[in-house]
């Protein structure tokens, strides 16, 4: 893909994920991790966020409930933080790991509500 679809995706990735961490994130890439992160950046932040079919906040919420599912925890803290800074309230978070017991399990759900709760803690929101 192109410079262009990167630079979007950086772009997008930095306001979600906070600009900080990015950055952190692709210093720290050494040559193992350094295509990874230009695959991650371009497609999944440029190519796939960068999409004008949902809303940045909309895709947050898809996340959450997504990687709580999959148990991908410390993706999940992560994304916690990027949802509220896409607009998600603490509300609507719990809603969508309460949605995550009834059909991905109560363990995943307990297990989401812990790391989000670690999180939203840390933050000052609960």
């Amino acid at each position: 893909m192109s410079k262009e679809v990167f630079d979007k995706g950086l772009e997008i990735r930095k306001s979600v994920l906070g600009a900080e961490y990015v950055e952190r994130s692709l210093n720290n890439a050494d040559d193992f991790m350094a295509d990874f992160q230009e695959l991650l950046t371009t497609y999944c932040w440029g190519a796939v966020w960068g999409r004008e079919g949902l809303s940045k906040r909309e895709r947050s919420l898809l996340n959450l409930g997504m990687l709580a599912s999959l148990g991908r925890m410390e993706e999940l803290q992560l994304h916690v933080r990027g949802a509220i800074n896409n607009g998600l309230t603490v509300d609507e978070i719990k809603e969508a790991l309460l949605q995550v017991g009834i059909y991905a399990g109560i363990p995943a759900s307990l297990s989401a509500f812990k790391a989000a709760s670690k999180v939203l803690k840390e933050d000052g929101l609960i």
